[in-house]
């Protein structure tokens, strides 16, 4: 089989270069202007684009995974999609472990791209304590029976690789730009991005993300919440304290609600991580002076969460995997 190499000229050469745009209705009175790199640009309509070329890319590079090759991955969605969809054009096998918790949207558009699934059913159709740790095992299992490559996108490090060339397009788009806001999933958009902002400059200020019911950066443990995408698991492996400056925690719904006040008022759809992002920007935003700029990113499209009821009041699920 020929090894097609890197991404080229074909539709992986679309990831990336995202517009950076402002959120003028989000701007607190007297405070900092507020700007999200729009991720739902991407192929897959997310920044998990970024990481899935990355790891398969590096793993490639590195002899880990050779052409033809079968990968494996858990996931909730957004990770999985853009995993299937570089797997399709480097003509990889691509086996998802999933669940049945997961949004129907996430479920078929890993299905339309090629990607073999296996859905686990949970007791009651919902999320529950374990949930990580019973789908890492499954997709282990798939690992040792065919010989797949796992990804291991919680503490594979090689995604960084993709979230440098964020940081990179921000500095060029925004040269002025005073803070970089992120929730922390993987971490590897946090840690990538603010790596790339500090090799340039030092006048960055980083702040990271979490919701209140799951302080996993600070020092406490993943519980219960609705910010898909964040605090999933304790002490992430890929979070480098002497990358970030501050932490700042928000309660779940406080996400949701920027999530529905961002649709009405700036036209974007976006789901929970980036309404975490932007409540947390503004409150960053209204300690800085009207001349200085705050960056976050809006990490996926809205249309994603649309069977959740995101924009009309959840339904109840608190499934969190990336």
């Amino acid at each position: 089989m020929q090894d097609p190499g890197p991404a080229g000229d074909g539709t992986l050469s679309a990831i990336g270069d995202t517009p950076l745009v402002e959120l003028p209705s989000m701007r607190p009175d007297g405070g900092a202007s507020i700007h999200v790199k729009w991720e739902g640009a991407n192929p897959t309509g997310s920044l998990k684009d970024r990481m899935a070329l990355a790891m398969i890319e590096n793993a490639r590079a590195d002899g880990e995974l050779r052409p033809g090759e079968p990968v494996v991955e858990f996931t909730g969605g957004s990770t999985g999609s853009s995993l299937a969809f570089v797997c399709a054009v480097l003509d990889h096998p691509f086996h998802v472990v999933t669940a049945d918790c997961v949004a129907d949207e996430k479920i078929a558009s890993m299905r339309a791209l090629g990607a073999e699934l296996e859905v686990f059913e949970t007791p009651d159709g919902t999320s529950y304590d374990g949930l990580f740790e019973d789908l890492r095992e499954l997709a282990l299992e798939v690992e040792a029976e065919t010989g797949a490559y796992f990804t291991d996108q919680f503490a594979n490090p090689d995604q960084l690789d993709g979230y440098r060339a964020l940081g990179r397009e921000i500095l060029d788009q925004r040269p002025d730009v005073d803070d970089f806001v992120m929730t922390v999933g993987t971490g590897g958009c946090a840690m990538g991005t603010a790596a790339s902002l500090r090799d340039r400059t030092d006048d960055v200020r980083v702040t990271l993300v979490e919701p209140e019911e799951a302080l996993v950066v600070s020092g406490g443990t993943a519980g219960s919440h609705s910010v898909q995408g964040t605090a999933i698991v304790g002490s992430p492996p890929l979070v480098e304290p002497e990358l970030y400056d501050d932490v700042v925690t928000l309660p779940s719904e406080a996400g949701i609600d920027c999530v529905r006040e961002i649709a009405r008022n700036d036209g974007l759809l976006v789901g929970t991580s980036t309404g975490m992002n932007v409540a947390a920007a503004r409150r960053v935003a209204a300690e800085r002076d009207p001349d200085r700029s705050v960056v976050t990113v809006a990490c996926d499209t809205g249309l994603k969460y649309l069977s959740e009821g995101l924009y009309e009041g959840l339904d109840g699920s608190t499934f969190c995997l990336c």
